[in-house]
């Protein structure tokens, strides 16, 4: 007994010594002190009066102590994971370590505390400042540290070294302080950098809202803002010198809120007003990131309506143009009716070696997409045959050499290099041309693949460039982007207002959750209720889905270079920093129609304006019979 008093003592004068230099604003209760009295004290009556059980008074309270002492350090976990000199200047933290703050200590101010700069957070809080109405935004944004990835050329002779960064932005919309916060739009978003050919690919994967905040939506100004950020060198948040953002128009009832199509608000855009939509919207970013780099940037834009001829796409285009009412700025590059393959101005991330013809050096693969499926078909091409025999060596068993052949190696090595199938014959005029027959294409709705490249010169970059692995501040593990996303797609569902809110709040407190360390409770998938496009008892068939990858038959890539900086771990001050802001939107409301204002429709789904355009319909004229004689 006597050794575990003086253990007892040792751990509670540790406490003892961590909560008072690691203290918060509760001296008095997280000092520790009670804790080391009440062991000193049972110590003492153990060894003067140990025949008696005074000592056992002492004794028992202890535990209800420790207790206590260590639920205080947890709470000041996140304290004590910073230095000293910052934990003694930053006293004075409080209630904010045992509670959820108030929404009043979360908001933060529109710059980093870290670098005095701008980040990617209060750079959208900034642009939604400026949507008409009284409202609150609360965005969080995740983006994870940089990782290698292989995957986006597999076909290419030789795979290039690439880094992909999943992105995730969540906005929801608060009506006023008493009510509660909706989801209403989200980004799904993956970067890819290319170091060797210092290229960068944006793939907006998907955008959705949920239809239940206020007129006007913010998806667009949410969308401009996300690829403004991206495709402005001055705020590019890694350098590279070309920057392709692409896109795979589509038009769906949902796309990243399950079930929200069943929502009576929300009116999903048609698929020529998506393209239309997304036209207009890449193309005041283009306007806007060609002004801020003057006449040494180049901005090339490009879209392809597959089945359609220029001429044919540009009636799409004109039968929606009543979407925009504002002439395009003097600034926007013109669109180009067709690929971006072909050209030479802006470089593409993986060209091929010279003199060898590859169509997988020039169609990247990318998750969710209709090029996937064809490309696969493309490569395979070739029917199983039956196994060789073995090849002869050159010497026999009895024999020291067992090698193959030097001409032997020379052809396996010259055909491991060889592209896959009919890979090496079909150039990329004839896959856009062979595209508009796929399923995706064919359907009878209108789908589009837009194309916006942004190159500078090399004068105008930096002369010192981070490794490309080095995780930046802000960033997050890819498991907790992974989670929150699938969290999202298979957990809640939003048909709703009701819903609606619960899932906001469940996706929102998991965010924080995960950056405090604490595993929330998330919802496991639902299989009954929530359905993809096109319910169960709908008579409706469902919509063309892209099939995943095929990897059969690929090589495996070993990475033998592990990466030599460790995984972003998420902090408390991660979160208020960098993931969540929230900002108070107080600027007059958006006009009625017909008083000379806009009424143009801000989002992907919502309130679809009316054509200003007066149709005129013809009527048949029947011809009058002539009277029987």
């Amino acid at each position: 007994m006597g050794s575990a008093s003086l253990a007892d003592i040792l751990i509670a004068l540790s406490m003892c010594w961590c909560l008072y230099h690691k203290k918060t604003g509760f001296a008095n209760l997280n000092s520790g002190l009670l804790t080391s009295v009440l062991a000193t004290a049972t110590l003492i009556c153990f060894v003067v009066v140990p025949t008696t059980l005074i000592w056992q008074a002492f004794f028992w309270p202890l535990g209800k102590c420790y207790v206590n002492s260590l639920l205080a350090m947890l709470n000041n976990r996140d304290v004590l994971r910073e230095r000293s000199a910052n934990s003694n200047s930053d006293s004075s933290f409080g209630m904010t370590s045992l509670h959820i703050a108030r929404q009043s200590e979360i908001r933060q101010s529109k710059r980093s505390p870290a670098t005095g700069t701008m980040n990617f957070r209060d750079h959208i809080l900034n642009a939604l400042n400026a949507l008409p109405g009284v409202r609150e935004f609360h965005v969080h944004v995740l983006v994870t540290a940089p990782a290698k990835d292989n995957s986006l050329y597999p076909y290419a002779s030789s795979r290039p070294r690439l880094y992909a960064q999943d992105i995730l932005v969540l906005l929801s919309e608060q009506a006023n302080p008493d009510s509660p916060r909706v989801l209403v739009s989200a980004i799904e978003a993956c970067l890819y950098h290319a170091p060797a050919t210092d290229c960068a690919i944006l793939y907006v994967s998907k955008v959705d809202s949920t239809g239940q905040g206020l007129t006007p939506s913010p998806t667009a100004t949410l969308v401009r803002a996300f690829t403004r950020w991206y495709a402005d060198p001055a705020t590019r948040p890694l350098t590279a010198r070309h920057l392709w953002i692409q896109l795979f128009a589509r038009a769906q009832g949902q796309y990243l809120f399950p079930n929200s199509s069943d929502y009576p608000g929300k009116r999903p855009l048609s698929d020529a007003r998506l393209c239309a939509w997304w036209r207009r919207v890449l193309g005041q970013v283009g306007a806007d990131v060609q002004e801020a780099m003057g006449s040494e940037g180049r901005v090339d834009m490009y879209y392809l309506l597959p089945g359609h001829n220029k001429l044919e796409a540009q009636q799409v285009m004109g039968c929606t143009s009543f979407l925009s009412n504002s002439p395009p700025p003097a600034t926007m590059p013109p669109w180009v009716y067709g690929h971006p393959y072909s050209q030479t101005s802006i470089p593409l991330p993986c060209p091929p070696p010279e003199g060898l013809h590859n169509l997988g050096h020039y169609i990247p693969s990318f998750e969710d997409d209709p090029k996937n499926r064809f490309m696969d078909e493309i490569a395979f091409t070739d029917t199983p045959i039956s196994p060789r025999k073995r090849a002869r060596t050159s010497a026999t068993r009895d024999g020291v050499d067992l090698e193959p052949r030097e001409g032997e190696k020379e052809r396996e090595r010259e055909k491991g290099a060889r592209p896959r199938g009919e890979l090496s014959k079909v150039c990329p005029d004839e896959f856009w041309e062979r595209m508009s027959f796929r399923q995706e294409c064919v359907t009878g709705a209108v789908t589009g693949f837009f194309s916006l490249g942004v190159s500078l010169p090399e004068h105008r970059m930096p002369s010192q460039r981070p490794p490309p692995l080095a995780p930046q501040p802000g960033q997050v593990p890819r498991a907790m982007n992974r989670r929150i996303l699938s969290s999202l797609l298979t957990g809640v569902e939003f048909s709703t207002t009701e819903r609606a809110r619960k899932a906001t709040d469940l996706i929102e407190s998991a965010v924080r959750g995960l950056c405090e360390g604490l595993a929330p409770k998330l919802p496991g998938p639902k299989s009954k209720n929530q359905c993809p496009e096109g319910a169960q008892g709908s008579l409706t068939p469902l919509l063309p889905q892209t099939p995943p990858k095929r990897t059969v038959g690929l090589p495996a890539i070993d990475d033998a270079s592990p990466n030599p900086f460790d995984e972003p771990e998420a902090t408390l001050e991660t979160y208020k920093a960098y993931i969540f802001g929230s900002i108070n939107v107080s600027n007059p409301p958006l006009l009625p129609k017909g008083s000379g204002g806009t009424t143009t429709s801000e989002g992907v789904s919502g309130t679809i304006p009316e054509d200003k355009v007066e149709v005129h319909v013809l009527a048949v004229r029947k011809k009058k019979k002539r009277p029987v004689a």
